[in-house]
């Protein structure tokens, strides 16, 4: 190449060297002419730095002395210095290594700027993710064309900034393909399918690339249907519109249609294999999976990483391993795979031998084995792994957190809390989310509520975690006023929800409340009872001594859902109220339908002790003997001054024993007394 390239820039030729520039960027088809029209832009002031510094090394072309302020460039004759190309080259060789300040020191100590300079850098922005700096670049350019604008428009489009796509692309006076395809791209990804499909009725030109975008968007959207009527209507297709028609179905769980697509291809990639492949492990067709990958005529990483994780996430961890072990190259996705299979399997030590081979970790590794730990233990783990974490300078995110708060014991909590504060996800619903039901569990309600009205973005969760906290600690009526606040805020309950409302009436002994909220499900929300609310629904009417109407209750009740929840809470009902025979029943029923759970068996004996019928009773413990049933004895817990105490029934074993059973008697007793409880053999036997 000459050391000057020098190309004439007339109304009708667009430069070829500056089209060069622009394809090393993004691949867009290029336009007939240059524009010199306004756009209708909010106003803003000039960005700085934009003018030609006059102590520059640059040997600029004397025709090529300043950037025309507004006004349309030469178009008679004009030079295309070296130093311009190179400067523009600069930036795109900048912007492709993301060193995205760079890029703009290099364009703004460009002591002269063409179109392209421009155009090449807010290129760079765009493809990084910055669109106010592509904004304001934009905005402070002499003139545009075709390729900005286009750019422009998909930058908006992306962002889901239609008005501001439609109104560039609006005022476009010639379009290209890529303009009409990044915005009907945008529509379709914004949901709004009816515009998008008035767009590419209207464009004039469509090539492979605009249909395959339909195709894939209305698969997007749920429209499976439209998609492979648009697929079925394509001139001419390619490998990557027969992918995209695959990935549709795949992604709407029909693998059948997708292998059938697979099949009439004229011509397969290693992407289309992966997708069949990927497809079929989501619907946990191991075999078929393991069948098409030795049948792949080449793979790659991403097939390698597919078969791991995905036999990973079926279970088949023995599986994934021997296909991880195989991988001639693991990626840091099948080292995370791994790891977290082990993790849901509580297979610990499994996946901090793993950990420990990682050549390179990230925040989803880290993230796997501190939820490993605050699932399966043991205690302080989590912690231990997260101190770990931050030494290493990962970043913690909110799956990070969320998987802490999960292993926090009460005296941690506090500690957790305060991180969540510091790293500045004190807005993070999700997260806080978490804070409140961990302190509801702790037992401290009051540090959940706390948690809960200080945050503002409050969603169903939130709302239900608080209904929850309340519910479970016995505070009925505070339960129901949170959910009467989150009605009035507009948020919808639903079926979680429900259950903390119906157990809150439960223990307020509000049955008609109950009543009115269980018939509610249906009526105003479309929700399906499921078996919980029929248990809250027993549970309230057995504590009222409506033991008659919750049978009815249960033997009207699909039977489905007539699970050991259900029988639990009748056989529990009938305790309560004495009735033998029926509880011999619902509890004979209870013990055949979950042979292993000893709640039933519990349950039962407790009753033929209240009434004395010890036959019956060790008839019951034989039961439980001979199918080797073992009942996990009860705890309760609380936490005085940061330490945690643990009593069992009968437990004896605490330093203070003396005291703590003193006082039992001469306050709790007394008040329980006071409240209506009976003492006797309706205590648990068992």
């Amino acid at each position: 190449m000459s050391p000057v390239v020098s190309i004439v820039l007339t109304r009708e030729v667009c430069s070829r060297a500056s089209c060069r520039y622009l394809l090393n960027i993004h691949t867009l088809t290029l336009p007939s002419r240059f524009r010199h029209s306004m756009h209708t832009l909010p106003q803003s002031k000039p960005i700085p730095n934009l003018q030609p510094q006059a102590n520059s090394n640059y040997n600029s072309n004397s025709k090529l002395n300043a950037i025309p302020n507004r006004e349309r460039f030469d178009t008679s004759s004009i030079v295309l210095d070296k130093s311009i190309y190179n400067g523009n080259s600069r930036i795109i060789s900048l912007g492709r290594l993301a060193k995205v300040d760079e890029a703009r020191r290099m364009f703004d100590e460009m002591p002269h700027r063409d179109i392209v300079s421009y155009a090449s850098m807010i290129t760079v922005y765009l493809k990084h993710n910055d669109l106010l700096q592509a904004e304001q670049l934009f905005r402070a350019m002499p003139e545009w064309n075709i390729v900005v604008d286009s750019a422009m428009v998909n930058g908006y489009a992306k962002a889901g900034r239609m008005d501001e796509a439609q109104g560039i692309f609006d005022n476009m006076p010639e379009r290209n393909v890529f303009s009409w395809t990044s915005l009907i791209s945008g529509y379709l990804r914004s949901g709004r399918v009816h515009e998008a499909r008035q767009l590419f009725e209207r464009m004039p030109e469509k090539n492979v690339v605009s249909w395959t975008t339909v195709v894939l968007g209305y698969a997007r959207n749920g429209l499976i249907d439209q998609a492979r009527t648009v697929f079925d209507q394509m001139p001419e297709k390619n490998v990557v519109s027969w992918t995209a028609m695959m990935k549709a179905y795949v992604e709407n769980f029909q693998i059948d249609e997708a292998l059938k697509l697979f099949h009439q291809m004229p011509l397969r990639n290693i992407y289309s294999w992966n997708i069949v492949i990927h497809g079929f492990l989501d619907e946990f067709r191991v075999n078929e999976a393991i069948q098409l990958f030795i049948s792949m005529p080449r793979r790659n990483a991403v097939s390698w990483t597919t078969m791991v994780t995905g036999l990973a996430r079926t279970g088949s961890t023995k599986l994934a391993r021997q296909y991880f072990d195989q991988m001639p190259k693991k990626d840091t996705a099948a080292w995370n795979a791994m790891i977290t299979a082990y993790a849901d399997e509580g297979l610990m030590a499994m996946a901090i031998e793993l950990f420990n081979l990682m050549p390179e970790r990230n925040t989803v590794t880290w993230n796997a084995m501190i939820d490993g730990y605050a699932r399966n233990g043991p205690e302080g783990e989590a912690f231990k792994y997260l101190i770990l974490m931050l030494r290493c300078c990962i970043r913690l995110n909110e799956t990070t957190l969320t998987s802490l708060l999960t292993s926090c014991e009460s005296i941690q909590l506090l500690q957790a809390h305060s991180l969540v504060v510091r790293l500045g996800f004190e807005c993070e619903t999700s997260l806080i989310n978490a804070l409140v039901t961990m302190y509801s569990r702790s037992g401290d309600v009051s540090s959940a509520w706390l948690a809960f009205e200080n945050l503002e973005a409050k969603d169903i969760v939130s709302w239900t975690a608080i209904i929850v906290a309340y519910s479970s600690h016995g505070y009925g009526t505070l339960s129901l006023q949170a959910f009467a606040r989150m009605l009035r805020s507009g948020t919808k309950p639903d079926e979680i929800t429900f259950v903390g409302v119906l157990s809150a009436c439960s223990h307020a002994g509000l049955v008609n409340k109950g009543q009115r909220l269980f018939n509610s499900m249906r009526c105003a929300y479309d929700l399906e009872p499921k078996a919980e609310h029929y248990a809250c629904l027993v549970d309230t009417l057995g504590r009222a001594g409506l033991v008659d109407e919750a049978t009815r209750v249960v033997r009207k009740m699909p039977p489905s859902e007539r699970d050991v929840v259900v029988l639990g809470a009748l056989l529990g009902a009938c305790k309560l109220n004495g009735d033998v025979a029926l509880a011999s029943n619902i509890g004979e029923e209870l013990i055949e339908v979950e042979p292993a759970s000893s709640g039933g068996y519990v349950l039962l004996a407790n009753v033929y002790a209240a009434c004395e019928k010890w036959d019956e009773f060790a008839r019951i413990r034989k039961k439980m003997k001979e199918r080797k049933v073992k009942k996990v004895p009860g705890f309760s817990q609380i936490e005085v001054q940061g330490k945690n105490h643990v009593f069992f029934v009968g437990d004896r074993s605490h330093p203070e024993v003396k005291e703590i059973y003193i006082l039992l008697q001469e306050k709790l007793l007394p008040l329980m007394l006071e409240m209506g409880y009976r003492r006797g053999s309706s205590l648990a036997c068992l």
